[in-house]
C-alpha cells in the first residue's frame, strides 16, 4: 500500500504519529505510512497541533493547508496536504 495518493486539491498522506519523541520531524516510512515524530504527548490536541506544524514546515505550506481526513484520535491518520503533488510528497519524504 502506498503512503500517498493524488487528489484534485492536493495529496492525501497516510501518517503514523509517534508522540513523546526527542525531536519532531518526518522519519521515513513504515507499513504504508510516513512516520512523523512529535515531541508532545497526545493530550488536549497538542500532538495534533504539533503534527500540523511539523508537516507544514516540512512541505513548505501554510498550516491551514494541512487538514485531517480521518484519524484525529488515532496514531494512524490520513491528512490532506492542499496544493502539493504526490511526487512532491515522495521527494520530501525521500522516496
Amino acid at each position: 500500500m502506498d503512503y500517498v495518493s493524488e487528489m484534485p486539491d492536493g495529496a492525501v498522506l497516510n501518517v503514523r504519529a509517534q508522540p513523546r519523541s526527542s525531536r519532531s520531524g518526518i522519519d521515513g516510512t513504515i507499513g504504508g505510512a510516513v512516520r512523523v515524530r512529535i515531541r508532545c504527548a497526545p493530550v488536549d490536541g497538542k500532538a495534533n497541533k504539533e503534527l500540523i506544524e511539523t508537516l507544514a514546515d516540512a512541505f513548505g505550506i501554510s498550516k491551514s493547508s494541512v487538514l485531517f481526513k480521518s484519524g484525529e484520535t488515532s496514531k494512524t491518520k490520513r491528512i490532506l496536504l492542499r496544493g502539493i503533488s504526490a511526487a512532491r510528497v515522495r521527494e520530501v519524504v525521500g522516496e
